[in-house]
């Protein structure tokens, strides 16, 4: 991304704050039009060429360039080109003589704004100047939007617990690499956000990342939908289109739910990852660069054995695999999931931030969450619109969860590759709330000392 593309916009309607930079290699025009868009009240750069204009840009704030298209050595063209890879926004209006109008014309494919004739108009060129930096102001304030409304409804990993931190440690470890990775887990504990995250933090962060459902997805329009197709490849086919491959170009692709894959199209995505190639339906072959993370709740190893999910299409996809955890095994960031949305829908519904009462609390962290992290915001969610009061209390809360008793676990899961730190500390945890909070008793069942105990709980982390 340009480093000028967070530039400050300017108000059209107030010249002083326009920024004009003035491209020739005549001195008597730089200082004729100098003097025209000082009379206008705006601020005014000069260049005799390209490799002046280009260091002007990158120091400072520019908002519409107006440049002779015929220079010696770096023409009007090559300059505009240039401008746009530095400062996006920045519009740029060509001046031509008679004879280069069809050069300015295609020019303007290159995203020049206007061109204007010599010779020069005093009218004409400001008119064309003020129109540019009208768009350059559209332009960026547009930018400044979609950046805020991204803000609003990015969502981000909420959570302290080891358990997580053990997550995004193997996340952050693979999102360099272009290796596939395949994020496993339970519906609703955030395999997207893991999948967004390992984007983020890739070398293809700035190009697009696309995602996919493949359950959400028709058996017959999936391949399409994936690969593209060709005008009349199949019936309804009118007119070409663009698949998911195609629009994740140079970023990433997220297939959600990889599991439900038809056998067909298993083969074709194998392709893909074996191939680096696809062909859309009813087309040629095209390269794919797209670096793949698939997604799923289902155990793809019984796919595979009950011959529902191809071996090689399985080992190929499973290079780095993640478990994005349930909620019940990090419920230390229950507290922290309840405020961040809390904060959200407060805020969306146009009301004061609402607390949470200690009994609601409690009750939050005793039920079980089989619908995991989303579960929970929904139930966030129906509070923050439903509660009466200034606070949350058991009443705002669903009947299942207000009534919810926590079951002491008979047994503890852990991935292979935990650290045995979190093993341990977990291990502590869980027995010691099976033993009522009785220390002697948890440190009796775990064949340590009661000192021992004491000691460990001095040196574990609060949250």
């Amino acid at each position: 991304m340009s480093q000028l593309s967070h530039q400050p916009s300017i108000d059209p309607a107030k010249s002083e704050e326009l920024t004009i930079l003035v491209v020739d290699d005549e001195p008597s025009n730089l200082t004729s039009l100098r003097k025209i868009f000082e009379r206008e009240n705006m601020r005014v750069f000069t260049a005799g060429g390209a490799k002046e204009a280009l260091e002007i840009i990158r120091t400072h704030g520019i908002q519409v360039v107006l440049t002779d298209l015929m220079m010696p050595g770096t023409t009007g063209v090559e300059l505009l080109r240039a401008v746009k890879q530095l400062s996006s926004t920045t519009e740029v209006v060509l001046m031509t003589a008679y004879g280069t109008v069809e050069t300015a014309v295609g020019a303007m494919r290159d995203g020049a704004y206007d061109f204007v004739e010599k010779p020069l108009k005093r009218m004409a060129i400001v008119k064309s100047v003020r129109k540019a930096a009208e768009r350059q102001f559209l332009l960026a304030e547009n930018r400044s939007l979609r950046q805020e409304i991204q803000l609003l409804t990015t969502r981000k990993i909420i959570g302290q617990s080891q358990t997580l931190r053990h997550v995004l440690d193997v996340a952050n470890q693979a999102a360099p690499s272009s290796a596939t990775v395949l994020i496993l887990g339970e519906s609703g504990t955030g395999k997207e956000l893991v999948a967004r995250y390992v984007h983020g933090k890739s070398g293809r962060a700035d190009r697009p990342f696309v995602a996919i459902n493949c359950a959400a997805i028709p058996e017959t329009i999936l391949e399409a939908e994936l690969f593209g197709h060709e005008r009349g490849a199949f019936t309804g086919a009118v007119s070409k289109r663009e698949g998911r491959f195609a629009k994740a170009r140079g970023g990433t692709l997220f297939l959600d739910e990889i599991g439900e894959l038809t056998p067909s199209v298993q083969v074709k995505l194998l392709r893909v990852l074996q191939e680096g190639e696809y062909e859309p339906v009813g087309g040629s072959t095209v390269k794919a660069d797209v670096r793949i993370i698939a997604a799923t709740n289902r155990d793809l190893k019984a796919e595979v054995e009950a011959g529902r999910f191809r071996e090689d299409l399985f080992y190929r996809l499973n290079v780095i695999a993640v478990t994005a955890p349930p909620l019940r095994s990090r419920r230390e960031d229950i507290p922290l999931l309840v405020d961040h949305f809390l904060g959200l829908y407060c805020k969306k519904n146009a009301r004061d931030r609402l607390t949470i009462e200690g009994p609601a609390m409690e009750k939050l962290l005793d039920y079980s969450w089989p619908g995991n992290v989303r579960e929970l915001e929904n139930v966030m969610e129906r509070a923050a619109v439903l509660c009466r009061g200034t606070s949350i209390g058991l009443t705002d809360l669903p009947p299942g969860v207000a009534e919810a008793q926590l079951e002491a676990p008979t047994s503890i899961e852990f991935a292979i590759g935990t650290p045995l730190e979190e093993v341990e500390q977990r291990l502590i945890k869980e027995t010691l709330h099976h033993a009522g909070g009785d220390k002697p008793l948890a440190a009796q069942l775990l064949g340590i000392s009661t000192r021992t105990i004491y000691r460990k709980l001095e040196g574990m982390p609060i949250i």
